[in-house]
């Protein structure tokens, strides 16, 4: 009997249970065997599904059958044209994301990035997707089509069960922040979005901090948006957040960013275990007591590599009142050195204040990132040896402290990253009746 005839003796929960454990590109190469290989291996192919622009998710309507959605856990869909064409209407956009949404019914994990407005109608399919946990919403394209945080709260409030939402880029409503009009300089605002409806758990109050508002929500991560509501001070907070993750917004400086990270810090700070920090923080009288902190179970502390370095001391040093025990600081190349030394100074303040000052810290690591369009030059050696030194020099002091250390010296090869979701742009498939047989 052959190999293949064996196969096909199996039963086919069997089949799809070895197809399971399988990698992404043995399955594919096993999908090719022949067309009853193929539909068992259905399954953990379009597990995972990535459109990378609004052509791709309307040539997987027109190549793919329905049903298959079904199988879809983790979807990263783009509304960003390929080309320059003519515009397409929101609500013919959003209609085209309805149709795959509804469809999804087993989706787990949600990417969702907009270029252009879309349509109130978006929100419909979310209340009925019981299984997502995971969003994450990105406008593409903030400076020439905002993204109101009326439609974006009143999205992530109508999912049942979400844990993690991550918001990027997006814009206030005139409708919360009157007293932005006028102000020089003015951070952009959203008009004309009074139509969007009531949410059943929110009512009208669809500003961002209604988000606290959302009773499963256990990780926020919102960066390059404006966040100066006064609501983070007043709203009812009914979620138990345990990571945080506030980015800075580049309409503002530094000033204004430092005290709306403190603002939101100190709403939901009771429950946080993780932080992640890019504006600094300043109050010293809050946070560095532990009978006074409002984080006073914060474990993690992640530092991003858009924080001032000059800001890291103090800031490390405010956060003393909380139980610390890993810190985390990503850093550009250029920044290696100072932030090394920024550590050192801080370890030094820990040695001087005596036993109670950071006693639960136990590792420190440095880890190196590049930004998107930087290019890998070449770099003089002596550049090399001087981030390689200021490392060095960084974990012998931990050791001699006793605490665990990881310091990058060069940002890590994006060749050997993580292999992304599958793109099903060119993906091939058995022919099916009536549709095309290529993406």
């Amino acid at each position: 009997m052959s190999s293949t005839s064996s196969w096909h003796t199996l039963p086919c929960e069997m089949q799809r249970a070895i197809v399971d454990i399988l990698q992404d590109e043995d399955v594919d190469a096993l999908s090719k065997v022949d067309q009853r290989t193929y539909k068992a291996c259905v399954p953990a192919k379009f597990k995972k599904v990535k459109l990378n622009d609004y052509e791709a998710v309307e040539s997987f309507f027109e190549n793919v059958p329905r049903d298959y959605c079904r199988y879809i856990e983790e979807l990263d869909i783009s509304t960003q044209h390929r080309f320059n064409t003519t515009p397409v209407l929101p609500r013919i956009r959003a209609e085209t994301v309805i149709s795959l949404l509804t469809a999804s019914s087993s989706l787990i994990s949600l990417v969702l990035r907009v270029a252009g407005s879309l349509d109130k109608s978006v929100i419909t399919p979310f209340p009925h997707l019981y299984n997502l946990k995971r969003l994450h919403i990105v406008n593409q394209d903030d400076a020439r089509t905002p993204l109101s945080e009326r439609l974006v709260v009143s999205i992530a409030a109508s999912v049942k069960n979400l844990e993690e939402l991550s918001l990027e880029r997006i814009t206030r409503s005139q409708m919360h922040a009157p007293e932005l009009e006028g102000v020089y300089p003015c951070p952009p605002l959203v008009t004309n979005d009074s139509d969007i409806p009531d949410h059943p758990l929110l009512g009208s109050q669809l500003a961002l901090p209604s988000l606290l508002r959302i009773p499963t929500l256990r990780n926020l991560t919102i960066r390059d948006t404006h966040l100066g509501h006064e609501g983070w001070n007043s709203s009812p907070v009914t979620c138990h957040l345990q990571v945080l993750d506030i980015g800075s917004c580049y309409h503002e400086d530094s000033g204004f960013n430092t005290r709306c990270t403190e603002r939101i810090m100190a709403a939901v700070g009771p429950t946080i275990d993780e932080f992640s920090l890019t504006a600094a923080v300043s109050d010293s009288s809050v946070f560095s007591e532990p009978s006074a902190t409002p984080l006073p179970r914060l474990r993690k502390l992640h530092i991003s590599p858009f924080f001032p370095v000059d800001s890291v001391v103090e800031t490390m040093t405010n956060l003393a009142g909380s139980p610390v025990e890993k810190i985390s600081v990503q850093c550009f190349e250029e920044d290696v050195v100072d932030v090394c030394s920024a550590l050192e100074e801080f370890l030094s303040i820990r040695v001087q204040r005596g036993p109670s000052f950071y006693h639960k810290l136990k590792q420190i690591d440095v880890s190196v990132t590049t930004e998107e369009d930087h290019e890998d030059d070449a770099e003089d050696e002596e550049s090399k040896q001087e981030r390689t030194a200021a490392a060095e020099k960084l974990q012998a002091f931990c050791r001699d402290l006793q605490l665990q250390s990881i310091v990058d010296k060069l940002a890590k090869n994006k060749k050997n990253s993580a292999v992304a979701p599958t793109s099903f742009v060119d993906a091939k498939r058995y022919p099916v009746k009536g549709r095309s047989n290529t993406l």
